[in-house]
């Protein structure tokens, strides 16, 4: 489904102060670790995101009680490791569009034996899930796909798990959340290179908050002791590193914007976009999007407004919420910018110095990374963009924040 509403951003320079919203890559580790613990979790700076409403309501589902989130904090009374659930019934977890919901919470639902049924809407179901049905498979677990659900049955069990590493990052950390509640021990050995390193180190260092204990053993083999349990904790949700992109994009298309709220020795792995904004400043670079790729469209747009660059390992750009390489490469040609992607998506070239206004609407492939890239571009030439409300899914205050900072929007509402 659409996300809906048109933008229109008037030309302007972006000046002022902005706080970096909370990281989504933390308030969802936050959340499940305090699902999973014994007792009562306050967890504190928490924006309404679509995910994050996702996320809250699917721990609900597995019994967990979460009170708050909209007041930009919660408390989670946990579940000490055991969902709740009743044997011969589904439990039914929607997960929206959230991919991380999907994936960190579809081995927590193995927990107990009970049938659960996610749900998903836009294009996650179309993302890359197989590694999970594959683990269910050797393990005589039940797991159906289809285009709208993913259904599983059965109890996971300690041991030995073999499964890729240049996926999604987002398996592994589903399975270190659920086995160290098992009884025995477990390995997780990767048959291929680990990417996205980063959003492990922010599962391990939660866990640990968490008093849970998992170790890398070399590169490729993750060692997690059973019997462990969830420890209640009071957090706060540090900065993301993820969305401050887009307002240091602002800076580096020529605002004057002072963002606040980051921690600089922050273990996100998308806070090199200050180092990779800085490479497109001073020439046309190679831009490895391997570890970031959630960078890739802002990135992008800044090469496209400056003097170019050529991003390589840029593959898993196709199994966002969009084709982002290729949603990107046809808005920008709107501008005037003709990108070249490989056959296999891997590298995109996106030339500098020919940026105009844009012959026609621009559409936001209903991916809030997207239309926040389109953006910036727009406060240099003016344009509209569609399916603008997609923002809401990791940044509901996106263009309130924008026009704080001078940039005029008006909206025009449109059928989702």
């Amino acid at each position: 489904m659409s996300a809906g509403g048109m933008v229109t951003i008037a030309p302007g320079r972006a000046e002022g102060r902005a706080v970096a919203p909370p990281s989504k890559s933390m308030a969802h580790r936050w959340l499940i670790g305090s699902a999973l613990a014994g007792g009562e979790s306050i967890i504190r700076r928490l924006a309404t995101s679509e995910d994050m409403l996702a996320t809250s309501d699917c721990l609900r589902a597995l019994g967990a009680r979460v009170e708050g989130l909209e007041n930009g904090s919660c408390t989670v009374r946990g579940l000490d490791g055991k969902p709740q659930g009743m044997p011969g019934r589904e439990r039914h977890l929607y997960c929206r569009e959230s991919g991380s919901t999907l994936r960190f919470l579809r081995p927590l639902c193995l927990l107990d034996g009970v049938r659960s049924v996610l749900h998903g809407t836009g294009r996650l179901l179309a993302r890359p899930m197989g590694i999970y049905g594959e683990l269910c498979r050797e393990r005589g677990i039940f797991f159906e796909q289809n285009a709208e659900t993913v259904t599983v049955c059965g109890r996971l069990t300690a041991g030995d798990y073999s499964m890729r590493g240049d996926v999604s990052s987002q398996f592994i950390t589903g399975l270190l959340f659920a086995l160290p509640l098992l009884e025995g021990d477990s390995r997780i050995r990767l048959t291929t290179h680990l990417e996205s390193r980063s959003y492990l180190d922010l599962t391990v260092d939660a866990l640990r908050t968490f008093g849970i204990r998992v170790e890398f053993v070399g590169e490729r083999e993750i060692f997690i002791p059973g019997g462990q349990r969830y420890r209640p904790v009071d957090a706060t949700v540090e900065g993301d590193h993820s969305n401050a992109a887009f307002l240091g994009a602002l800076n580096a298309v020529g605002g004057n914007v002072a963002i606040e709220g980051l921690r600089e020795d922050s273990l996100q792995g998308d806070r090199v976009w200050r180092t990779h904004m800085a490479a497109l400043a001073a020439g046309t670079p190679t831009v490895s999007l391997a570890d970031c790729p959630d960078l890739g469209p802002v990135l992008m747009a800044v090469a496209a407004a400056g003097q170019g660059a050529v991003f390589t390992d840029a593959a898993r750009l196709k199994i966002k919420e969009s084709d982002r390489g290729a949603a990107m490469a046809a808005e920008l040609a709107a501008f005037g910018v003709k990108s070249e992607i490989s056959e296999d998506g891997s590298v995109i070239r996106v030339p500098g110095g020919m940026l105009r206004a844009p012959n026609r609407v621009l559409y936001g492939h209903n991916d809030h990374r997207i239309v926040m890239s389109l953006a910036v571009l727009c406060t240099l030439t003016g344009g509209s963009i569609t399916d603008a409300r997609a923002v809401a899914k990791s940044m509901p205050d996106f263009f309130e924040v924008l026009s704080s900072l001078g940039i005029r929007c008006e909206w025009k509402e449109t059928k989702g």
